[in-house]
């Protein structure tokens, strides 16, 4: 479980056994507890398998595919993969590569509906670049939604990661963007439920011709 959530839970437990104390009773300490129960599960960080492979790149983000689009950017042509976070998913955000995280910008923004394409320039966010060990610069965006009020990134630029590894959370409702090169390899569809870490979005496509010629 990350941190914060027993922060929250314990609180509300602690709300709670005041209120039983003033009132007597159970009907009102319900609302803090049923809160507490809430927080408890929601700041869940359960374990995952992170699969192994040269060139992979796995989801950043537990939540559904919303959008699958190349887009043109100042660095060249892009793919763009939006991940829209319910408040009923895991909101642990993981490395999607593995390498040097090369900047970290925070944007001051909205909290539009992160369903809302405009979400993904005007809303509070946090990009992040990766100097993948593949010799390519992957990038993924931690954008706040309607009920997200906080976006945690736990690295700094010249950390390591590895693939998977975790290194932020977004607080409730929110969205996770992620850019690979445009020629890339999307493994997934539109519409798609995916797992942070687990799920395997895309593949370098000299990696998938490796592949290729080691099974042939």
């Amino acid at each position: 479980m990350v941190r914060d959530g027993y922060y929250y839970g314990f609180a509300l437990i602690a709300v709670a056994a005041v209120v039983y104390l003033l009132t007597g009773g159970w009907v009102w300490a319900a609302i803090p507890l049923l809160l507490a129960a809430f927080f408890l599960w929601f700041f869940r960080d359960p374990y995952r398998e992170i699969p192994q492979g040269a060139g992979l790149v796995v989801s950043p983000a537990d939540g559904k595919l919303t959008e699958i689009a190349k887009v043109q950017t100042p660095e060249g042509e892009r793919l763009r993969l939006s991940i829209f976070l319910s408040v009923f998913n895991v909101h642990v955000n993981r490395a999607p590569v593995a390498g040097t995280i090369r900047s970290v910008k925070y944007q001051h923004g909205l909290y539009l509906n992160a369903m809302n394409p405009d979400s993904a320039e005007k809303n509070e966010q946090n990009t992040v670049v990766i100097g993948a060990d593949e010799g390519v610069e992957i990038s993924f965006k931690q954008i706040a939604g309607l009920l997200a009020r906080r976006i945690v990134f736990k690295k700094r630029a010249g950390d390591r990661v590895e693939r998977g590894e975790r290194v932020g959370l977004i607080k409730f409702g929110s969205r996770t963007d992620l850019l690979l090169p445009g020629n890339y390899d999307v493994l997934v569809r539109n519409g798609q439920t995916v797992k942070g870490g687990s799920t395997v979005l895309a593949r370098r496509p000299e990696a998938a011709n490796r592949q290729t010629e080691n099974e042939g």
